[in-house]
């Protein structure tokens, strides 16, 4: 008897705790579903995540750009990695932003490179692809619409993401004032044009999904042209490292200290 109400006693410690805990994990329905639709009538689903508004003041604006495998249309797959670090209880108190979290259609994505099979060839082609026109384009739509610090619009992602984060630092270099490219590449060509873009790069050591040397190359290149680009490579890690990545609190900590010239038209 003695032993049936101990079991008791402990499974309802046990769920009291799990229940105490998870009420502190972010939960996916902080972030509102939405559809942007330019006059053109193309479309991009977008999840976003705002900040218990003070009208007196503005926020950051931090956008979030998912890998290959949340690609789709159902408005919700972006948010499985990542994206929910920025929606904890602690983050949101600490870190008060509007986060853009846009879902890329399947078979498409957020670059727009020549080549990215070797990290000495990948170029930065002349257009940009659909869904990052229409990033740019939500972007500059929501400065307009909301309380955003356009001093303060930074970018981030992982895999296709990280690649869509240089593609967008190199493709628009007075927009943002600071990025986080996880396992990602860019064109090295480009460093000099960003080089006062406050970066820094994460990367796997054991990654063979994308080539650390990507993100190497990237280092070298800006170091050279006379940034200094924060680098973290995580030793005996594969492709994940935005596991560790958004998950450390001195890159957000660093990252919400960023700001520059006011970089939105008409703002």
């Amino acid at each position: 008897m003695k032993n049936s109400k101990l079991k008791l006693i402990i499974l309802f410690l046990s769920i009291f705790n799990y229940l105490g805990t998870s009420l502190s994990f972010a939960q996916p329905s902080l972030f509102s579903s939405n559809k942007y639709i330019n006059a053109q009538g193309d479309t991009l689903l977008y999840r976003l995540l705002s900040p218990d508004y003070n009208p007196s003041r503005k926020y950051p604006l931090v956008i979030f750009l998912h890998g290959s495998g949340e690609r789709g249309n159902d408005n919700e797959a972006q948010l499985k990695w990542g994206v929910m670090n920025f929606a904890t209880d602690e983050a949101m108190a600490q870190y008060p932003a509007l986060v853009i979290a846009p879902q890329c259609p399947a078979n498409q994505g957020w670059s727009n490179f020549s080549d990215r099979r070797k990290s000495d060839d990948i170029r930065l082609l002349n257009t940009p692809s659909k869904p990052m026109e229409l990033v740019i384009q939500l972007i500059h739509k929501l400065s307009k619409e909301l309380p955003v610090d356009t001093t303060r619009i930074y970018i981030t992602g992982l895999s296709m993401g990280g690649f869509g984060t240089f593609d967008a630092i190199e493709r628009y270099p007075d927009l943002f004032a600071a990025a986080v490219p996880v396992c990602g590449g860019g064109d090295i060509t480009k460093a000099e044009s960003i080089k006062h873009i406050p970066i820094w790069i994460f990367h796997g050591a054991e990654d063979t999904a994308v080539d650390p040397k990507f993100s190497l190359d990237m280092v070298g290149a800006l170091t050279k042209a006379g940034a200094h680009p924060g680098f973290t490579q995580y030793p005996e890690v594969g492709h994940f490292s935005w596991l560790a990545a958004y998950s450390d609190p001195l890159m957000m900590a660093w990252m919400f200290r960023q700001s520059g010239n006011s970089r939105v038209a008409g703002k």
